[in-house]
């Protein structure tokens, strides 16, 4: 068995993920999403859909790009 990366909890269904070249072992996707998800720019949030970006900023919509004063990305074309 092997042990999630961000609980710590021993499993025999755990699951791998690949990113950037490194290996990471979860339990679940919650832990996945917790472990490698970006949070927010503005509010913090994990953004796990799509969200925007503008350069290396990342944010969970528009409205919090916004806010952080980012002003020429749309939800919709």
């Amino acid at each position: 068995m092997d042990r999630c990366q961000t609980c710590g909890n021993e499993y025999d269904k755990v699951f791998e993920v690949t990113k950037d070249g490194a290996r990471y072992v979860f339990d679940s996707f919650e832990c996945a999403i917790e472990k490698l998800a970006p949070r927010c720019g503005s509010c913090g949030l994990r953004v796990i859909g799509h969200g925007v970006e503008k350069d290396e900023l990342i944010f969970c919509c528009v409205n919090c790009a916004e806010l952080a004063g980012v002003h020429e990305l749309q939800d919709r074309a």
